[in-house]
């Protein structure tokens, strides 16, 4: 992965010695640990990071709070939570203070790395294990989440993630295979992805998809 630079922020130190260890492994630069909110907003504010890495339940100031902090006075920086919280609520809260990402701490290796890269671009990407959620807390799939694409293309990028081949998308949205297959090269074009498995990935790191292939 391109090699970016990260705070954690997070209270339990043997896990922030693990994380610190598989950022290594990925490439990627820790600049500054910290065990609490405004400690984390202060490393943001001296270090500029391309991501902080921010627990959700810390001593003092919470990950809530300095999330949206951080998107006031660092909108440079994207906050990615990694938290053992999987309740909507908190999901919800933290979309709405800014964070660019949700993932569980028992998400693997490679969903973080994809995580990272995908919000260092500034989209939005819910884990695996919060994904069904996503679409109450935001209000069902939309645009939003990535807003250079129109409704219909949504809609096939969804059944793209879905590992749908063409034909079954033809015949799931009534729509002509040629027509598929040009909404999807445009989906590619727009999201600047250079294959199908690319856009599936990045589709389903963002909640669209259940995630499973046929």
């Amino acid at each position: 992965m391109t090699s970016l630079r990260v705070v954690i922020a997070d209270d339990h130190e043997l896990f922030r010695d693990g994380l610190r260890g598989l950022l290594a492994d990925l490439g990627a630069t820790v600049v500054a640990e910290t065990a609490d909110g405004n400690a984390a907003l202060a490393a943001v504010l001296l270090h500029r990071p391309d991501v902080v890495l921010m627990d959700l339940r810390m001593p003092g100031l919470g990950g809530i709070e300095a999330t949206a902090r951080i998107g006031e006075q660092a909108p440079g920086t994207s906050v990615l939570v990694l938290t053992m919280s999987e309740d909507t609520a908190s999901l919800q809260a933290a979309l709405q203070a800014g964070a660019r990402g949700y993932l569980l701490k028992e998400s693997s290796k490679a969903d973080v790395a994809r995580a990272l890269e995908a919000v260092a671009r500034g989209e939005l990407v819910i884990g695996p294990g919060v994904a069904d959620k996503v679409r109450h807390a935001v209000g069902g799939l939309s645009p939003r989440i990535f807003p250079q694409l129109t409704d219909a293309e949504i809609r096939v990028l969804d059944l793209v993630a879905d590992g749908l081949a063409n034909g079954q998308i033809a015949a799931r949205l009534s729509l002509s295979e040629k027509t598929v297959r040009n909404r999807i090269s445009t989906i590619l074009t727009k999201l600047e992805a250079a294959t199908r498995t690319e856009v599936i990935l990045r589709a389903r790191d963002a909640g669209f998809g259940s995630g499973t292939t046929e």
